[in-house]
């Protein structure tokens, strides 16, 4: 989807898909946090931060977040009560991605976005940044769409462009949304 999608959803209204007062949202995000395997994380990239709801949560365990976004307007929104320890980047992925060593990846609700041929150049630039003892979260949802992949194709590929880098794939939930942590 190109980032002009995102930006004119936002510009209709800061919160389309309901990520400040939803409760699977809120449930979703527990879950995802649950997902992780430190308490603390030296550097994390969020891909796809939005307005920064999971972005906020996510810098608690962390020394360093780097969030990003294809929306100008989102990001504005997201950097209102972001935390002292997160950094905003505007990037239209795949063909702009942050350099970095990160430690931990989280990929939510962003993966089906892409074309195929995208997902896996975002897939590459993920085992390029990735810290060598560092971990990927996805977590996509799984009913149906008018993106150009479904949750579970989108989590499939992923994991299979990355398995080489990170070969241990762990499903924690597949129904309603897939969550998944990805390590070495």
């Amino acid at each position: 989807m190109p980032a002009s999608y995102f930006e004119e959803r936002y510009r209709q209204d800061i919160d389309p898909w309901g990520f400040r007062t939803s409760a699977y949202e809120r449930e979703k995000y527990d879950r995802t946090l649950s997902a992780l395997t430190r308490a603390h994380y030296d550097r994390i990239l969020e891909v796809g931060c939005s307005i920064g709801v999971l972005t906020a949560r996510l810098a608690q365990r962390g020394g360093q977040l780097l969030a990003i976004d294809a929306s100008r307007t989102a990001l504005e929104a997201a950097r209102k009560d972001a935390p002292p320890n997160v950094a905003f980047e505007e990037c239209v992925l795949p063909t702009e991605f942050p350099d970095g060593a990160f430690d931990l990846i989280v990929l939510s609700e962003v993966l089906y976005y892409f074309s195929r041929a995208d997902l896996l150049s975002v897939a590459e630039n993920c085992c390029r940044v990735l810290a060598p003892d560092g971990e990927i979260v996805l977590c996509h949802w799984l009913g149906a769409t008018d993106y150009p992949l479904r949750g579970t194709e989108a989590s499939d590929a992923f994991a299979y462009a990355v398995v080489k880098r990170v070969p241990a794939r762990r499903i924690l939930r597949d129904e309603v949304y897939r969550l998944e942590r990805l390590s070495a």
